[in-house]
């Protein structure tokens, strides 16, 4: 790990210091944000400690991650307002969580676990590392640190974080480090054929009718090597299900054999125009969010803007090339 031992070893120390706490991870969280954020509460819960756990609007917790302990979230209204203690998780900025910006601002202290590259390392203890292969990484270190031990309930959270991070450990961000996590995490009790059954495995019917169509329409250039389409909130609607429910609509853009990158541009009811990037490794799609407003990882990235979707696809695919 490239982090410094005594940063986690601080962090540790103020979990296991305060006997209230507030977790928080970003907004429209995916696996290793929800997974890495209840981990630490039910770790902290198991320890007497008096805990809750939330993010920000729109405050939904997507169906394939609906099989996770999520007892201890609570709304963003809900919220402390001011808590002596708010851990935040899988955070590249404070503006990623949303409404509860404000809770982290007037908190009396802040303590970030983070493993995105964008992350300039904001709050007052900074457990930053890009070398991580998820947030669920970290958050087993502090564990560790600490000295509390996996319960099974822990361990499915974290495992989950690391699965969905990594792409079920086939991404480049995959170290020996995060297999030995991983396979600790079995001998404690995760099992990862629930989780890979929830998460990849289980769809409503209607999201193959709007995949069907959106892929339908799907483009390629094979000069810039990327390939991209559309989604609108009519096509959900028509078919019934929610945006939380299409999350792996971009792994199947991604299959394209002679495209580098893919581009997903999800046109929302009320303007909004959300747009999710992957690249097979010779684009460093995180670059091209941060340049859009947005962040991710270099393999892994997305930004929000408002616009026509088709135009926004179209500005996307125009600058590919300038990150690679």
């Amino acid at each position: 790990m490239s982090i410094d031992r005594a940063v986690i070893e601080a962090a540790a120390r103020a979990i296991e210091e305060s006997p209230t706490m507030a977790l928080a991870c970003h907004v429209g969280p995916d696996g290793d944000a929800l997974g890495s954020m209840l981990a630490l509460a039910l770790a902290a819960r198991d320890r007497g400690k008096e805990v809750v756990a939330g993010f920000g609007s729109p405050h939904l917790i997507p169906p394939s991650l609906s099989f996770l302990p999520t007892e201890l979230i609570v709304a963003p209204d809900a919220f402390p307002d001011a808590p002596p203690l708010m851990v935040v998780l899988d955070v590249g900025s404070p503006e990623r969580l949303g409404e509860l910006a404000a809770n982290a601002g007037k908190a009396g202290k802040v303590i970030v676990v983070d493993h995105h590259v964008t992350n300039a390392g904001f709050g007052d203890i900074a457990v930053v590392d890009p070398g991580a292969g998820a947030t669920g990484e970290l958050v087993y270190e502090i564990l560790a640190a600490i000295g509390w031990g996996l319960t099974p309930e822990v361990a499915m959270c974290l495992h989950t974080a690391l699965v969905t991070d990594t792409g079920r450990f086939s991404y480049s961000n995959t170290t020996p480090r995060t297999l030995r996590i991983a396979a600790d995490l079995v001998a404690a009790g995760a099992e990862p054929s629930v989780i890979g059954r929830h998460v990849y495995e289980e769809a409503p019917f209607g999201y193959l009718k709007a995949a069907a169509v959106a892929l339908g329409r799907a483009q390629l250039d094979s000069e810039r090597k990327v390939v991209s389409t559309v989604v609108t909130h009519k096509e959900l609607a028509d078919n019934e299900i929610g945006w939380d429910e299409t999350e792996n609509l971009i792994d199947l853009l991604r299959l394209t054999l002679e495209a580098d990158t893919a581009v997903l541009v999800k046109a929302h009811e009320d303007g909004r125009v959300k747009v999710s990037l992957r690249s097979r490794g010779d684009t460093d799609v995180g670059g091209l969010a941060v340049a859009m407003g947005g962040g991710g990882h270099r393999l892994a990235a997305g930004f929000t803007t408002q616009g026509d979707p088709e135009a926004v696809r179209d500005e996307v695919v125009s600058v590919v090339e300038e990150y690679r």
